[in-house]
C-alpha cells in the first residue's frame, strides 16, 4: 500500500492512458504516507501494515480459507498502540485516495474543454443546446431563472464530521497535487515534494476525529467550513458561467436575464434547527446558528470590501463618476485628503464602516480590521446590495465596465445569494411533540380537557376554531409542562431571528411523522400562539411566516400524501395563506424512513407515485408545488448521482422549484474541493433546468407502454415489500442478528454525532433512525437496504402464472430499463450498491454473531437473496460485470478494495474486543478510537454509504 514496490497492488494497471496521472498521484501519496509511518511509527509498524494489506488482497482475490484465518490471527496479536496506527494508516490512505480521485476529475474536466469537445452531459450548456434544439425560447430560460428556487439543503450527520484542521490539510494536499500538473522547475519540483511531505506528516499527527461528544455547534462549524471552501466564491461564479453560457446559445435572445436580481440557487441548512429526536436543539442552538451564519458572511463581505477598497484606485482626476455613487463617497466616515480624489475607495471604505457596525449587532465579536470611522449599520441585506449597485452603475456608465467583473459583481451577487443569513435554517419537528404540547395548552385554557383523545375530525374542528379566535390560549401566569415551555421559546426565537436576520433567515416549519390534516393545522395554531401569524381580524386576512411543510416519510404516509394535501388545501384560511406564499406550497417527501419501512423497490415506487399523485391534485387546486427531496448518502436513503435522480423525477414535479438533503460524507465529497463542488452545483441547475423545460414526449403509444410499466412495477413494488418485510420484520431472530453482526451497537454508543441513533432505548427496528440503519449495513459491506427484495420480486413476477410466457415477461423488464428513466435510474443506483457489496467481508462480521444457528440461517437468505438480484439484475440489463456503463467509478471501486479491506477486518477485531469487555462491564478508550477511525475510513472510502 504505501511503497513503490506493491504500488500495482494498489491501482491495477490503467485501461488507457487516461488512468496514469489518478496511477502515479495515487502511488505518490501511499508513498508519502508510508515514509512518514517509517518515519513516526518505525519499520515494525510498517511491516505490520503491509502483511496485513497483503493478506487482505489474498483473502479477497483467493477466497483463501489460510488467508482469513492467518488475518485474524495476525490481527488478534496486535497490541492496541499497534492497532490505532495500522487503523490510521489505512484510513488516512483512504482520504487520500479521494484526494487523488477528486484531482483526476478535475484534470479529465480541464482536458475535455480545452480539447473543444462537445458539451459535457449535465453543464449547463448541453441543457440550453437541448432546449434550443427543442425550440424552447429564450424568454422562457429567462422566466425559469428569474422564479427558480433551487436549494441544496446541509443537514449534521451522526457519523462524519471531519475537524477543520483535517479539511485544511487535505485542502493544501489537493492544492499541492494539482500544482504538479503545470509545469515546474526542478527546485519547484522539489519544494512541492516537501510541502506534500510536510503536510502529509502533519495529517498524520493531527487527531482526524473529535473524541470528546459531538455537540450541535461542532455540527454547525463544519458545515461552515464547506461554505468558506465552496459556496461563497464558486456559486456566485457559477452564475457568471450561467450568463455567458446563455449569451452563448442565446446571442440573440429577446430578452434578459440578470443574475444580480435572481438568486435562484439559495443555500438551507437544517444544523441547528432540527430537533426532531435531537434534545441538544433548541431556541439557543438556533440563534447560535443564525449568529456564526452571519459571522461567517460578513468576514466574507468584510474581507472582499477591503480588497476592493484597494483595487479601485479610480480617480475623478481621470474619470467622472455618477452623483449616486459621489453620493456614497461623502458619506463615507473616511476624510483622508490622501483619498478626496478616489470616491470608489471613500465609498468602500464606508461601506466597510457600515458592514463592521452590522457584523457587531448581529453578533459578530471579532473584526480584523478595525474601521476608519464609525458608521450606521445597515438595516438589512438590500440596503447593501443597493451600495453595492450604485459602485456598479457608476463604473458602468463612465468606462469602468472592465472593472466590475469578477470581484466586484462576484460580491453583489454573493450578497443578494447569501444576504446576511448565508442559509435558511429549516425548522423541524415530529407531530407527537406538536400534539403534545397543544393539549398542554387546551387543557391549562380549560378549551379542551384531553386533546390527544379527540377524533381527527374533532380536533380539525377545534383547531380552526381557535385559529379563528383573537385570543391566546397561552398565559405567562400558568406554569406549563417543560417541553411546551420549550417549543414556544423556539418558535419565540424563530420569530426574532427573522426579524433581525431578514425573512429568508428562517422561512420554513417542516412536519416529521405528518399522518393527518390536524398535524399542519397544530403547526399553524402555534405559530399563531407566539405571533408568527397574525391576523387582521377587522380585513379577516391572516399572514404566517413560515410556511407550514408536510414530511411523508413511512410508506403508509406517502400513500396519504395527495389525499392530506387536497383536504388541508381546500381549507379557506391555508388557501389564503397559500395565496400570500405567491400560490406555491411545498412537501417534503423521507427517503429513509420509506426504504427502512418497505425496502428499496417499494420505497422508490410510493414515491414515484407520491409525487405523481401530488402533481394532480395540485394541478386541480392551482397550486404551484415545490417538493423538498430528503435524500440521503446511500442508495438505500435515496442517495446517488442527484442528475439522474432529478432527470428520473415524474414529469410534473419539478418545474424550478426543487429542494433537497445534502449529508455526511456526501457533502465532503461534493463539497470539500471548490472545483468539483462547482461542478455538482452546476449538475444541479442543469438537471433542475432540463427537467423543467425540455418537452415531455406525450404520444398516446407512448402513454399506453408508460401505464403498462407502471403496472408492472406496481405488481414488482409489492413483491418485494413482501420479500423485505419478511426478512426484516417477521423473521424471528432478524434484531438480534443485525444488532451483532453490524457495527450499530457501537455506533451507537460512540456519541458520534449530537443526534441519538434510535428515537427510543430500545433494540427495536422500528424505533432505529433510518442513517445508523443504513449506515450500519454500509460499513460491514452488504448495503441491504439498497437492493434486497429486488431479486426476489423479479424472479416471483416472472414465473407468476397469468397468461404472459417468460419471455415476453423478460422482454418488458428489458424495454423498462431502455425507455422508462425511472426505472434506469432505480437500476443504475442498485448497480453501484451491488458494486460496493462485498459477501467476503461481510461473513466475516456475520462471525460476530454468537448463535451459529441464527447467523447460518439469516445469513444464508442474504446471500440467496444477494445472488438472486445479481442474476435477475443481469437478464434485465445484460450486463455481466458490475458497472458496465460507468467504467471510470468500476474501476474507482476496484481500486479501494485493497484499502478499504483491511479497515472492514480490523473493525471486526476491534468490535470484538469492544463486545468482550463491555461482558466485563470494561471501557478501553483506545478501543473505542480505533473503532470510530474504522468507521471514518471506510464511510470515507465507499463515499456514499451515510
Amino acid at each position: 500500500m504505501l511503497n513503490d514496490a506493491v504500488a500495482p497492488e494498489i491501482v491495477p494497471a490503467a485501461s488507457s492512458d487516461k488512468d496514469a496521472p489518478l496511477k502515479e498521484d495515487i502511488r505518490l501519496l501511499g508513498r508519502l504516507l508510508g515514509d512518514v509511518l517509517r518515519e513516526q511509527e518505525g519499520d515494525a509498524v510498517f511491516n505490520v501494515v503491509e502483511t496485513i494489506r497483503q493478506t487482505s488482497v489474498r483473502f479477497r482475490r483467493e477466497a483463501d480459507a489460510d488467508a482469513a484465518l492467518e488475518l485474524d490471527a495476525m490481527l488478534k496479536e496486535l497490541s492496541r498502540e499497534q492497532t490505532i496506527s495500522v487503523v490510521r494508516a489505512f484510513s488516512y490512505f483512504s482520504h487520500l485516495a479521494n484526494i487523488a480521485e477528486d484531482q483526476h476529475h478535475i484534470r479529465r474536466r480541464r482536458a475535455h474543454l480545452l480539447a473543444g469537445s462537445p458539451a459535457q452531459k449535465g453543464s449547463i450548456s448541453f441543457a440550453l443546446k437541448k432546449l434550443r434544439a427543442a425550440g424552447v425560447p429564450r424568454a422562457t430560460v429567462d422566466t425559469f431563472f428569474q422564479e427558480a428556487l433551487i436549494a441544496p439543503v446541509l443537514t449534521a450527520h451522526p457519523t462524519e464530521v471531519q475537524r477543520k484542521s483535517i479539511l485544511d490539510a487535505e485542502h493544501d494536499i489537493a492544492r499541492l497535487l494539482a500544482e504538479r500538473d503545470l509545469p515546474q522547475t526542478p527546485k519547484e519540483r522539489q519544494a512541492n515534494m516537501q510541502l506534500l511531505r510536510s503536510r502529509v506528516a502533519t495529517l498524520w499527527q493531527t487527531r482526524m476525529l473529535r473524541y470528546s461528544k459531538l455537540t450541535v455547534a461542532d455540527e454547525i462549524e463544519n458545515a461552515l467550513s464547506y461554505y468558506r471552501i465552496t459556496f461563497l466564491r464558486e456559486l456566485p461564479g457559477l452564475y457568471d458561467d450561467i450568463e455567458d453560457d446563455i449569451a452563448c446559445e442565446y446571442p440573440n435572445g429577446d430578452g434578459t436575464i440578470e443574475p444580480i436580481n435572481a438568486a435562484y440557487v439559495q443555500m438551507g441548512s437544517w444544523i441547528g434547527g432540527d430537533r426532531d429526536g435531537n434534545p441538544n436543539v433548541n431556541a439557543g442552538t438556533m440563534q447560535h446558528a443564525l449568529a456564526r451564519h452571519a459571522t461567517t458572511i460578513l468576514d466574507f463581505y468584510l474581507d472582499e470590501a477591503h480588497a476592493l477598497g484597494a483595487e479601485l484606485s479610480v480617480s475623478t482626476l481621470m474619470v467622472g463618476v455618477s452623483a449616486e455613487l459621489q453620493a456614497l463617497a461623502d458619506q463615507s466616515p473616511d476624510a483622508s485628503p490622501h483619498r478626496s480624489d478616489e470616491p470608489y475607495r471613500r465609498a468602500l471604505i464606508g461601506i466597510y464602516a457600515r458592514l463592521a457596525a452590522t457584523a457587531r449587532a448581529l453578533g459578530a465579536t471579532n473584526i480584523l480590521r478595525k474601521e476608519v470611522g464609525p458608521a450606521a449599520a445597515y438595516p438589512d441585506a438590500a440596503a447593501f446590495v443597493a451600495d453595492l449597485r450604485t459602485i456598479v452603475a457608476s463604473l458602468e456608465s463612465h468606462h469602468g465596465a472592465a472593472l466590475v467583473r469578477p470581484r466586484l459583481a462576484t460580491l453583489a451577487r454573493a450578497a443578494d445569494i447569501f444576504g446576511f443569513h448565508l442559509a435558511s435554517l429549516d425548522m423541524r419537528q415530529t407531530s407527537d411533540v406538536h400534539e403534545r404540547v397543544l393539549a398542554d395548552l387546551f387543557a391549562h385554557s380549560g378549551v379542551a380537557a384531553d386533546y390527544t383523545a379527540l377524533s381527527e375530525e374533532d380536533k380539525q374542528a377545534l383547531l380552526l376554531s381557535e385559529l379563528a379566535q383573537p385570543r391566546l390560549l397561552y398565559s405567562p401566569y400558568i406554569s406549563y409542562a417543560t417541553e411546551t415551555d420549550s417549543e414556544l421559546a423556539i418558535l419565540r426565537a424563530a420569530r426574532d431571528i427573522r426579524q433581525r436576520y431578514g425573512a429568508r433567515a428562517i422561512r420554513n416549519y417542516i412536519i416529521s411523522h405528518t399522518e393527518t390534516v390536524s398535524d399542519l393545522l397544530e403547526v399553524l395554531l402555534l405559530q399563531k400562539e407566539t405571533g408568527l401569524l397574525r391576523t387582521d381580524w377587522q380585513a379577516g386576512e391572516s399572514t404566517c411566516e413560515l410556511m407550514v411543510i408536510p414530511l411523508f416519510e413511512t410508506i403508509p404516509d406517502l400513500q396519504r400524501a395527495a389525499g392530506i394535501m387536497s383536504q388541508v388545501m381546500a381549507l379557506p384560511l391555508v388557501k389564503q395563506l397559500i395565496a400570500k406564499q405567491g400560490q406555491l406550497q411545498e412537501v417534503m417527501l423521507g427517503y429513509s424512513d420509506s426504504n427502512k419501512d418497505g425496502g428499496f423497490l417499494t420505497s422508490n415506487w410510493e414515491l414515484y407515485k407520491a409525487e405523481l399523485a401530488l402533481v394532480a391534485d395540485f394541478r386541480k387546486a392551482g397550486v404551484k408545488l415545490r417538493l423538498f427531496h430528503g435524500r440521503g448518502g446511500t442508495v438505500g436513503r435515496g442517495g446517488g448521482p442527484s442528475y439522474e435522480a432529478i432527470l428520473a423525477q415524474p414529469p410534473g414535479t419539478v418545474n424550478g422549484q426543487i429542494r433537497l438533503t445534502e449529508q455526511g460524507e456526501i457533502i465532503a465529497s461534493k463539497f470539500s474541493n471548490a472545483e468539483i463542488g462547482r461542478r455538482n452545483l452546476e449538475l444541479l441547475v442543469a438537471a433542475t433546468l432540463e427537467a423543467s423545460l425540455a418537452p415531455q414526449a406525450a404520444n398516446p403509444a407512448h402513454a399506453s407502454e408508460l401505464a403498462q410499466f407502471e403496472a408492472v412495477m406496481a405488481e414488482l413494488s409489492d413483491l418485494a415489500y413482501h420479500a423485505y418485510r419478511h426478512l426484516v420484520y417477521e423473521t424471528p431472530g432478524f434484531t438480534e442478528y443485525f444488532f451483532s453482526a453490524t457495527p450499530i451497537a457501537e455506533i451507537a454508543e460512540l456519541n458520534l454525532g449530537s443526534r441519538p441513533a434510535s428515537r427510543k432505548a430500545n433494540q427495536r427496528i422500528e424505533d432505529l433512525r433510518a442513517i445508523p440503519w443504513g449506515f450500519s449495513w454500509g460499513q460491514c459491506r452488504l448495503l441491504l437496504p439498497g437492493w434486497f427484495g429486488f431479486g426476489s420480486a423479479i424472479e416471483a413476477w416472472i414465473n407468476q402464472a397469468d397468461g404472459a410466457s417468460k419471455d415476453e415477461k423478460i422482454a418488458t423488464l428489458r424495454a423498462m430499463y431502455a425507455e422508462w428513466p425511472f426505472f434506469a435510474t432505480l437500476l443504475s443506483n442498485m448497480d453501484m450498491v451491488l458494486a460496493k457489496t462485498d459477501l467476503a467481508i461481510a461473513s466475516r462480521y456475520a462471525e460476530l454473531v454468537a448463535d451459529q444457528d441464527l447467523r447460518e440461517r439469516i445469513y444464508k437468505r442474504i446471500t440467496d437473496e444477494h445472488g438472486n438480484t445479481l442474476r435477475c439484475l443481469e437478464l434485465i440489463t445484460g450486463n455481466t460485470e458490475r458497472l458496465a456503463g460507468n467504467p471510470l467509478l468500476a474501476r474507482s471501486i476496484q481500486n479501494r478494495f485493497a484499502y478499504l479491506d483491511p479497515l472492514n477486518h480490523l473493525q471486526v477485531e476491534l468490535i470484538k474486543r469492544n463486545r468482550a469487555l463491555s461482558a466485563e462491564s470494561k471501557i478501553d478508550e483506545r478501543v473505542h478510537r480505533g473503532i470510530q477511525l474504522s468507521i471514518n475510513g471506510v464511510a470515507a472510502g465507499l463515499r456514499n454509504t451515510g
